[in-house]
Order: C-alpha cells, then structure tokens, then sequence
C-alpha cells in the first residue's frame, strides 16, 4: 500500500521541552488510523505539528510524496491535508451557514463547494435545521459537528480528527461516530485521536498508541488484541 502520509523520525515541543521523541508512522492512500494513549504524551502535539501549527526541531514529514516539513498551515490546506482541531475555535458570531461556506476558502475547494455544502448538510442533520443560527448559539456536540464540516468544506485529501467526541453525551458520541464512520466509507482516509478504543476500532484500520512522545506499538484493529489486553496496554502506560 502506497503511503499517503509518511514520518520520519520527527522531534517536536514547546521551548526547551521535548515532546516528540522520533516518532516515525504512515498513513496509506486508503486507510484511517487512531491515534490513542495517556493525556499529556504527546498525540495533539503530533497532529499539530502535521498539520504545520508548530514546526518539528528535526525529522521530515511527506504528504503524497511531496516534504511538507515546517510548511505553512495554509500551504498545507491547499495540499488537502486537513485538521479539525480539539476544542471551540469557531468564530462564534458567524453564521452557520457563513461558516460553512467561507470555509471552502483553498482553489481545490471552490469549485466543489456546493456539492460539499449538501454533503455536510446531509452527514450533520442539526447543521441544516441550523444553518441561520450563530455558532455561539450551538451546543457543544453542535459545534463539534460544524468544526468537522468546516474540515469537509476544504475537500481533504486525508481528515486529521483530535478527540472529536470529547465532553458529549452518550446519544451524542453514537450520532457523531456514524457521520465519522460516514466520512470514511466516502474514501477519505481519517487519523482520528480518542480516548475510547473501541471507538477507533471500530472507525480506523491500525491504531497507534502514543505513550511518552513515541510510537509504542501499532495494532492492527482486525486482529486488535481484547479489550482487556488494550486496557492494560493504556493505563499500565499511564501509570509509568
């Protein structure tokens, strides 16, 4: 399988802290991977560094074969490399439908817009019944949903997800997981962060799991090991 996304050795952090410890990994042209493991060991700052919000101290990342190392965020947007970050950072005095719209702001998204428009409209229900409502005025899972819309405006090539389900209602987390998993089976490979394993596997073909800035193992979800071998694996790294 031809990679899509590839890591070399990439060391990253914030000052004189290290967080990336050489982390290499790959992404294939057809697959979605999870990304899962203790808070605080470096899974956002490895999609953040992807996705050019902060540039790596060494190593090399390639997108389609093209280096894309310390490359602009908006640079590799064009690219169709897209992240949908963890947390509000929607401007909430803009309207959803606004929103949604400008967000198709890259030359590879403009001349699909409408289509992408219906697409989002028909994954995320709620985003159509509020599509003349401020993004403010949304709930929590309502603005996870237009975060992940805006992502789809941008027409990506690979959708980076940070723990899209984070603080959400029971109901809420299952309708998410459907449109995610909805997303997916349209073709566009995934990287998805979550604290919830069985979500990922149910969502992804490999999983990784992050554990102080380093790629501890990869799994394969079809031969994933239980439940209870996975717990271990995650807290007995927690506890380290």
């Amino acid at each position: 399988m031809s990679a899509l996304l590839t890591l070399t050795d990439i060391h990253a952090g914030y000052g004189a802290v290290p967080v990336l410890r050489g982390v290499s990994a790959h992404v294939g042209a057809t697959e979605s991977i999870g990304l899962f493991g203790p808070n605080g060991h470096g899974k956002t700052t490895l999609l953040r560094t992807v996705s050019g919000l902060m540039a790596p101290s060494t190593g090399r990342i390639q997108f389609d074969g093209q280096d894309i190392t310390g490359a602009p965020p908006s640079d590799i947007v064009g690219l169709g490399l897209v992240h949908a970050q963890q947390g509000n950072t929607l401007f909430g005095d803009m309207g959803v439908a606004e929103t949604l719209e400008l967000s198709a702001f890259v030359k590879r998204a403009r001349g699909g817009a409408k289509a992408a428009l219906d697409q989002v409209y028909a994954l995320f229900p709620r985003l159509a019944e509020r599509r003349r409502q401020l993004a403010k005025t949304l709930s929590g899972g309502e603005r996870q949903m237009l975060s992940i819309g805006c992502a789809l405006m941008c027409n990506p090539r690979l959708l980076i997800l940070d723990e899209p389900t984070l603080g959400l209602s029971p109901r809420l987390k299952q309708e998410l997981a459907e449109a995610i998993g909805a997303i997916g089976k349209t073709g566009i490979p995934l990287i998805v962060v979550e604290q919830d394993v069985q979500f990922l596997l149910a969502l992804t073909d490999r999983l990784y799991l992050v554990e102080h800035g380093e790629i501890a193992r990869e799994i394969d979800a079809a031969n994933a090991p239980d439940h209870q071998e996975i717990m271990e694996m995650y807290f007995g790294g927690a506890q380290e």
